[in-house]
C-alpha cells in the first residue's frame, strides 16, 4: 500500500464515519468508517517505515584508498614575506 492509498482510505473512512447518517441493523457505519481510517493510518505508517529503512553496514561510505588520493595537506612552510595583492594596473613603479 502506498501513501496515496492510505490517504484515500482515511478520507473514505472519515466520510463514512462523520458524513453518512444512514443506519442499518446489521452494522454501524460510524464504526466501519473508524476502522477504515485506522487501516489507512496503519498503511501510511507502514509505507513510511518500509520506504525509510536504515541500512546498517560496517562498510565505510568512502573507500579509504580513494579518500587518500584526494587528500590535501597544508603546505610545509608558509612564506614570511607579505604578498602584494594590488592589481598590476594600480601599482606604482618605484622611482630610480
Amino acid at each position: 500500500m502506498r501513501i496515496g492509498a492510505g490517504i484515500a482510505l482515511v478520507v473514505i473512512g472519515a466520510v463514512l464515519a462523520f458524513a453518512v447518517r444512514d443506519t442499518f441493523d446489521t452494522f454501524n457505519l460510524t464504526a466501519l468508517g473508524i476502522i477504515i481510517m485506522l487501516g489507512g493510518a496503519a498503511g501510511i505508517w507502514l509505507s513510511y517505515r518500509l520506504a525509510n529503512q536504515r541500512r546498517l553496514t560496517d562498510k565505510p561510505v568512502i573507500d579509504p584508498e580513494v579518500e587518500r588520493q584526494y587528500r590535501t595537506d597544508p603546505p610545509e612552510r608558509v612564506s614570511d614575506e607579505p604578498i602584494d595583492v594590488t592589481p598590476r594596473t594600480a601599482r606604482t613603479r618605484p622611482r630610480r
